[in-house]
């Protein structure tokens, strides 16, 4: 059984062999698509555009799959810029729309600033991924609440965002932290790597812990927690 130093180069070798043969795949379909030959059947051009739809999200996989092994092997340098965190909290929630057609609204609240030193690119694929995961679980018309808050915990400040339905927001971050589970269909790795890069800036994520054996507050529900450069006196 490989032990856990072997995976980043096992990864980065399952990339490197995944990725040509995708990409031929994909390049054959697009010519077809452009074909101005014999034309297709209206039937073979759907199962064409269908082929390369899914094959493109492999090729976007093979990518992802990429990311977490650079990052387990400390191969990508995390930027470093100033950014306030609650602002971009801000800007990724207008773009998320996962649930829309099920009334499920994201709302985000808390004022202040959260000035932190990181990789806004990165921060911002992390959190909309965390946002569109939470969106996901709920199955009817809600209120997602991302509620940003100043803490200072062990005389270090921090800021924290609870994700959580409006009614929960507060027993979310109240609850005992229990692990966030990452392995949801239909966001491929993204959010892996959001932990992933959340932890590279030294925060977490976490979800409340369950309360019993079917407890969907829990799953529909993440707190992040990232460090600030300023205190909060």
């Amino acid at each position: 059984m490989p032990q856990p130093e072997q995976y980043p180069p096992l990864l980065s070798l399952a990339v490197h062999e995944l990725r040509t043969p995708a990409s031929v795949v994909g390049g054959y379909l697009r010519m077809l698509q452009k074909d101005l030959g014999d034309p297709l059947s209206e039937r073979q051009r759907k199962m064409i555009d269908e082929a390369e739809k899914s094959c493109a999200r492999l090729v976007a996989l093979i990518a992802e799959l990429s990311d977490i092994s650079k990052l387990d092997a400390g191969l990508t340098p995390l930027g470093k810029q100033p950014i306030d965190v609650f602002s971009l909290v801000a800007e990724v929630a207008e773009h998320v729309h996962e649930a829309k057609d099920r009334d499920v609204r994201l709302e985000v609240r808390g004022d202040g600033t959260a000035p932190a030193v990181g990789d806004a690119v990165r921060l911002r694929s992390a959190f909309d991924a965390i946002f569109r995961a939470i969106l996901r679980e709920k199955g009817g018309p809600c209120t997602v609440i991302a509620d940003r808050r100043r803490i200072t915990e062990g005389g270090r400040p921090a800021a924290v965002v609870v994700v959580a339905e409006d009614r929960h927001v507060q027993s979310a971050y109240d609850r005992a932290p229990g692990a966030f589970d990452e392995k949801r269909g239909g966001l491929g790795l993204a959010l892996p790597l959001a932990r992933r890069v959340i932890e590279g800036h030294g925060g977490r994520i976490w979800s409340p812990a369950p309360n019993g054996d079917d407890d969907q507050m829990a799953r529909g529900a993440a707190i992040v927690w990232l460090p600030v450069t300023e205190s909060t006196r």
